[in-house]
């Protein structure tokens, strides 16, 4: 027998949906393609540099108060847009992350790079089938009866459906489609790509995927084959199918471009400008436009657009790598593949591993000890005596990084504290909250990183210094210090200055107004919960950290009252504060930019609660 109070809830929950829902009860249901142009910022967007991405913006909903969720990194703010949840609740705290239990297919046992299908469904299997433990918006829109479908960069496409890995629910293409490792396909959908000469498996990014090195630019193609073949799949095969079926669908289509290109781009080598504005990164803004112009001819074609909302949303912004410091000890030391003077992949492994006097370790090198002149190959490191029993882990992310302190030690906890406030690139500090409170820095509960999680929570999250290069719109020329494998000049996200959080959106359809301009706070949990409620589904979900409908960019829909707040912490015995600027609608959070004065773009440290707006 079910519960009073489960019941209750379902129908307080139905209520709100009934209310919210843009569609005539009797109407029938509608379709939604969400497409994520990875990596894209708001401000450069154009009708020159991404015509298709302005022409929604202009014609339909134009978000002009976007956000992504902190740390800005692809898996996290996938697991966001897929279940309407904050982190707290997801566990997703960045693309690496350390699980303290052995995954599979890691190489390094315990930590690893998440953007993989084989490690998804390692860490799914650990925690009985969804280590989200929140029900995704694919799941629930296909149990209702839609046909569902994501397609396109692997890691955050399967994230729609993780838990549905046999290929007979959601349609999944992604790299790995065709491969051992790869979520296998529906007979229709492997005889479609065969109709159409398209192969079954997946064609890899080719020149797009080189980084260089230290002495050797990265690449200057954008994506462009590997991102065809998913777009002429979706709309060869999987969209005419939906079509014949006659049943609503959703859909998500993950552009790795224009990320993975403004990361590998080689039109700044060692340079801080142009940085990511350069030809090569306009030229994979201009592919994922194009992608999606595909799409929407296709809907014309097949006589859908009428009945189709499309809802853009990148996951992220974007800024360009620094890779240098006056504090770094690490920067000091001389490495045979990193350029003089600048720091070397890992250097806040090795920073703090110098600092707590203790040995360093690398857990992507069968935890080979890191000696004088040698740095972590992929930047994370297992700190203390014992590599199998580290005192203090780092999970290196790119424009901040993950510090796990098993034991929980706050004596340690405050050292590595003091070490990290003593270093010029750390730019705002995030601690447990159960760990206790530490002068100059916030708890993680202020930015949505403690909830119903069931990963282990990092005990510190640092963010890394930004500062822009000089140009009229600052989040556009932002450069972060990063710790990555990758070359000063390349591009990289995952801090929390407002290039990185300001992310693209926009939405355009039967269920959204035409011409407006939403100058409320969205953010990617909005964009789970706002897809739920146009369709009205009823997703089960655990946590409490959940973004809002959009109720705004409904016909008819009023926009809420909002403001903006800012939080600051106490002062560190330095006089280093770490200061939150928010803003809040409703029960819901976004967060702007956060760090130390005068060391994170779009940062307003002197910023007290504004009037309230409507």
């Amino acid at each position: 027998m079910v519960p009073k109070q489960i019941l209750l809830r379902a129908c307080l929950c139905l209520a709100v949906l009934l209310s919210i829902a843009p569609a005539h009860a009797d109407a029938p249901k509608h379709n939604v393609i969400l497409f994520v142009p990875d990596g894209l910022r708001r401000k450069i967007v154009t009708s020159e540099t991404a015509p298709t991405f302005a022409d929604v913006r202009d014609k339909g909903v134009n978000f002009v108060n976007s956000h992504s969720l902190f740390p800005t990194f692809t898996m996290p703010n996938s697991s966001g847009m897929a279940t309407g949840h904050y982190l707290g609740d997801t566990g997703v705290f960045g693309n690496v992350m350390y699980a303290g239990f052995i995954i599979r297919s890691a190489k390094s046992a315990r930590l690893s790079f998440i953007e993989s299908d084989g490690v998804i469904g390692d860490i799914d299997d650990h925690f009985g089938g969804n280590f989200i433990d929140e029900e995704t918006i694919l799941h629930v829109a296909h149990r209702s009866g839609f046909n569902t479908a994501a397609i396109g960069k692997i890691g955050p496409t399967a994230v729609f459906d993780h838990t549905s890995r046999g290929g007979a629910e959601s349609v999944i293409i992604d790299d790995a489609t065709g491969r051992s490792v790869g979520i296998p396909l529906a007979p229709w959908v492997s005889e479609g790509l065969k109709a159409y000469g398209l192969p079954t498996e997946a064609p890899s990014r080719l020149t797009n995927k080189d980084h260089g090195d230290f002495k050797t630019p990265g690449t200057k193609d954008a994506n462009i084959v590997q991102q065809g073949y998913f777009v002429q799949a979706l709309t060869k095969v999987v969209l005419p199918k939906f079509k014949v079926d006659g049943k609503p669908f959703v859909i998500v289509f993950w552009s790795r471009d224009p990320d993975g290109t403004q990361h590998n781009q080689g039109d700044s080598f060692l340079r801080l400008e142009p940085g990511i504005n350069g030809p090569t990164s306009m030229a994979a803004i201009s592919n994922a436009d194009s992608n999606l112009a595909m799409i929407r001819r296709t809907l014309d074609r097949l006589g859908l657009a009428d009945t189709t909302n499309i809802i853009i949303s990148s996951d992220h912004g974007f800024s360009t790598i620094s890779k240098q410091s006056q504090t770094s000890e690490a920067a000091k030391a001389t490495y045979p593949n990193v350029p003089p003077s600048l720091l070397p992949p890992g250097f806040l492994a090795i920073d703090l591993a110098k600092a707590l006097d203790m040995p360093l370790y690398d857990p992507d090198e069968g935890n080979a000890n890191v000696a004088q002149g040698t740095h972590p190959v992929d930047g994370n490191g297992y700190i203390g005596k014992d590599p199998n029993a580290p005192n203090v882990i780092v999970a290196a992310n790119g424009g901040s990084d993950l510090i796990y302190i098993p034991s929980g030690d706050r004596e340690l906890v405050q050292k590595t504290v003091d070490a990290l406030m003593a270093q010029d690139y750390v730019s705002g500090i995030f601690v447990e909250d159960d760990l206790g409170s530490f002068a100059g820095t916030l708890p993680l509960s202020a930015v949505n990183l403690k909830g119903a999680a069931l990963m282990l929570r990092p005990s510190i999250v640092v963010n890394f210094k930004s500062f822009s290069t000089g140009c009229s719109e600052p989040t556009t020329c932002a450069v972060v210090v990063s710790d990555t494998e990758l070359q000063q000049g390349q591009g990289m996200h995952g801090s929390f200055n407002r290039g990185d959080t300001e992310n693209f959106m926009a939405a355009i359809g039967p269920d959204f107004k035409e011409g407006f301009v939403d100058e409320a706070p969205a953010s990617n949990a909005d964009v789970g919960k706002t897809i739920i409620a146009i369709l009205g589904l009823l997703p089960t979900s655990h946590g409490k950290l959940v973004g809002r409908p959009l109720i705004e960019a409904f016909p008819n829909g009023a926009t809420p009252q909002w403001e903006r707040k800012t939080l600051a912490s106490a002062p560190s015995p330095s006089g280093l504060r770490t200061i939150l600027n928010y803003q809040v609608a409703g029960d819901t959070k976004y967060f702007d930019a956060a760090g130390f004065p005068g060391r994170t773009v779009g940062l307003r440290p002197e910023a007290t609660i504004a009037d309230t707006h409507k």
